[in-house]
């Protein structure tokens, strides 16, 4: 049966709130540095001395239809009046860490829920030590070979091959080649899997 899409949610009306009330003491400045008086802007704009008194004490709420004509008269673009929060830098900046040939990048910081990674493995001798802990994980080969035993699976994933497994399994993971290996690993608590496997290993 088909479900129906749940409703798009709307902005927080207590965000909204917080920022239609900063906007009487922004027209206020504006109005101020421009050198220009109640009853100028109410001659330049067509909006009555007393709405735009309310507008900068607060007593009336902005709209549009009134903003986009004193940011007009002011000529200022319509953000200096209403404060719009900045967008903070999405980046993510981590620091990698190395140990024992491997090279591991945290993709995301925040905590809890599906955790991104970015690993570099380099060739070499290692011996396989499977482990096992709550969890759920989904890898991904950018470039190289990947050696994956999982509980009593021995697969060699390659470029472009992915597979995904319960961590309470016991498994391990290495370099399978004579290159490093990049994966994309995305691990998250038990039950939150990706739905994405690995094309099975062709047989010769």
């Amino acid at each position: 049966m088909h479900q129906p899409e749940p409703a798009p949610t709307g902005p927080d009306p207590g965000d909204l709130d917080r920022v239609l009330s900063g906007v009487g003491d922004r027209l206020r400045r504006v109005r101020r540095r421009r050198g220009a008086t109640l009853a100028a802007l109410a001659e330049a704009t067509g909006i009555s001395v007393s709405t735009l008194s309310r507008l900068e004490s607060g007593r009336r709420r902005p709209s549009l239809e009134l903003l986009l004509p004193i940011a007009r008269a002011h000529q200022v673009p319509l953000d200096e009046l209403i404060g719009e929060p900045k967008v903070e830098d999405p980046r993510v900046r981590t620091t990698p860490i190395v140990e024992n040939g491997r090279t591991m990048l945290p993709l995301s910081t925040r905590p809890g829920g599906v955790q991104a990674y970015k690993m570099v493995l380099e060739p070499g001798p290692c011996e396989p030590d499977l482990r096992t802990h709550e969890g759920y994980e989904w890898m991904y080969v950018i470039s190289g070979e990947l050696r994956l035993l999982l509980a009593d699976h021995d697969i060699v994933l390659r470029t472009g091959e992915a597979a995904e497994f319960d961590t309470r399994l016991p498994h391990w993971f290495g370099n399978a080649g004579r290159t490093p290996v990049e994966i994309l690993s995305l691990f998250g608590p038990q039950g939150e899997r990706m739905h994405v496997r690995a094309r099975p290993k062709r047989r010769d």
